[in-house]
């Protein structure tokens, strides 16, 4: 199946704190804020449309990973795929400004097909974050 181009997605997460969760979007990731409401937050997230929308915590849901590459990924987790600079501007960033990675900025499939940096955080609500970039981006989908 071809892709004539990508359009924005739009992603809506739970967040039980939207004032730390507001806070965390605007000044550690850095993005433009648009409509919100006492309830929820629109943002730019890459020229895509992130909503951080309030909701009480249910002790019921738990976290959960799976082991990809030796290292507990969370599940679920959401991101985009940067360009290799902005990776690793980025991650540079995220370091400085103290953000504690549940898996360090690294790079997979060093040399090989589909080598990508990758990186997770969570943010204060405890979603998790990926941001990935392939050295190759016509690998993107490789076997």
């Amino acid at each position: 199946m071809s892709n004539p181009g990508i359009s924005p997605f739009h992603l809506a997460i739970p967040v039980d704190n939207l004032k730390k969760a507001r806070q965390f979007y605007n000044e550690i990731l850095e993005l433009e804020e648009g409509r919100s409401s006492t309830h929820w937050v629109d943002f730019n997230f890459f020229g895509h449309q992130l909503v951080i929308h309030y909701k009480a915590t249910n002790d019921a849901e738990k976290a959960h990973s799976n082991l990809v590459d030796g290292k507990n990924v969370p599940v679920p987790h959401f991101g985009v795929l940067l360009d290799w600079e902005s990776w690793q501007n980025l991650a540079y960033k995220l370091t400085k400004k103290g953000v504690e990675f549940a898996i360090a900025p690294y790079i997979r499939f060093k040399g090989e097909i589909g080598e990508q940096a990758t990186m997770f955080f969570y943010d204060p609500c405890g979603n998790a974050l990926e941001f990935k970039a392939f050295k190759d981006t016509s690998q993107i989908f490789a076997k």
